[in-house]
């Protein structure tokens, strides 16, 4: 569901998928060929949300902001399931893995992986190309072309299912 808060609406690039469950609230702007799963929130009220194409928001995500600092997630991202991600800013081509989280003011830099579970401090600058683990989150290497190629082909499959959940149908 897209919700308006104060005056403003959330706006959805072309052929996005909302699924069912999910809200979408206030000052959002997502690109195209994005999808935002099942009972995700995101909640652009005191500040902006802008996500670029081809990003894919995973169930029961939470993205928010804070006060004069909005959240700018790139293209070609994905966000893995339960992930939160706060106020913070988000590369092209990276993939955050399930249940992590990334708090205010934090930088990852395009083509990195936030394995699961890491906790990306406040305010901390995660170079580009960075394989990122644990608690507090820590650079372990960097990475591959291989692997940077896995993350955009990662999102670059989860647009192909958008045509699939578009009929999704409630039963009961």
């Amino acid at each position: 569901m897209l919700y308006k808060y104060k005056n403003f609406r959330p706006v959805l690039g072309e052929n996005c998928l909302n699924t069912p469950g999910c809200r979408i609230i206030g000052r959002v702007e997502i690109g195209d060929n994005c999808s935002i799963w099942y009972n995700t929130t995101i909640r652009g009220d005191i500040d902006e949300i802008k996500i670029g194409d081809y990003t894919n928001v995973q169930e029961n995500s939470a993205l928010h902001v804070d006060d004069d600092q909005g959240l700018y997630i790139g293209s070609y991202v994905t966000i893995g399931h339960n992930a939160v991600v706060h106020a913070c800013k988000i590369g092209d081509n990276c993939l955050i893995g399930m249940n992590a989280t990334i708090l205010t003011g934090a930088e990852i830099g395009e083509n990195s992986i936030i394995g699961a579970g890491a906790l990306v401090a406040e305010n901390k600058k995660i170079p580009a190309g960075s394989l990122v683990l644990g608690v507090p989150a820590k650079v372990v290497r960097k990475l591959s072309e291989e692997e940077k190629e896995g993350i955009h082909q990662h999102a670059v499959n989860y647009a192909d299912l958008i045509a699939d959940h578009q009929d999704v149908q409630e039963l009961y």
